[in-house]
């Protein structure tokens, strides 16, 4: 169908594919997956899933030849968007599956487009109140609405979406809005106004993440000039 942009949804092994390809598929993209690093250069914008580690993630797209394509594209301003453990590896490193996840200079290092590293979610708030690990289930995000992004257009501060993880992104200006579960943190971050990550899952996050990936495939038709 004319009109209809090509979006990747890149194959690490890391699994939740399918549910992605049929969201944006939903949203208005011709939704593909492909672990092949000419497909990531070809598609007219990339989404990248994932549950796992971060340490295994960054391995398995270096390994596939998927880090250099991926980092070449969204230096390119093709729109990118990562979720969950895509957001994390949006950064330059992270802890998660490492062998020693306290010490810096053993961390994994992602894709570098956003600054910092991510780490665990912390157990217990600044009062000492526990809180459970894995963060698993509906929570909130918390935005500025007077100044919205394009890919939450319409999506309000509040608005309830599906989170699964335990680790967490480092703040930044890039941050867009964050959710709180023992501490605050970002739940949603955009670079260059093209390449997004979310903590959440909008493919199970039922109506507003349906809104959520239309708006992205939005964002993608925009910059196609569609």
């Amino acid at each position: 169908m004319a009109g209809r942009p090509r979006v990747v949804v890149v194959d690490y092994c890391k699994g939740n594919l399918m549910s992605v390809e049929r969201g944006l598929r939903g949203a208005g993209a011709e939704a593909f997956v492909s672990a092949d690093p000419a497909e990531i250069a070809r598609a007219d914008a990339i989404v990248l899933p994932g549950v796992g580690a971060f340490a295994d993630a960054a391995s398995t797209m270096h390994r596939m030849g998927q880090t250099a394509a991926l980092r070449e594209r969204i230096a390119a301003g093709v729109p990118f968007l990562g979720i969950c453990l895509g957001l994390h590896l949006m950064f330059e490193e992270g802890t998660e599956g490492t062998d020693f996840e306290d010490d810096e200079a053993d961390n994994a290092h992602g894709l570098s487009v956003l600054p910092g590293v991510v780490g665990a979610l912390p157990r217990t708030d600044e009062q000492g109140i526990s809180y459970k690990v894995p963060h698993v289930g509906w929570n909130s995000i918390e935005y500025d609405d007077a100044e919205p992004k394009a890919l939450l257009a319409g999506i309000p501060s509040g608005e309830h979406f599906y989170f699964t993880h335990s680790f967490i992104a480092p703040d930044t200006p890039c941050t867009v809005a964050t959710t709180t579960h023992s501490v605050s943190f970002p739940s949603v971050v955009a670079y260059r106004e093209t390449a997004f990550g979310v903590q959440f899952h909008p493919e199970k996050s039922s109506d507003a993440g349906m809104a959520l990936l239309r708006n992205f495939v939005s964002i993608v038709q925009h910059s196609k000039g569609v």
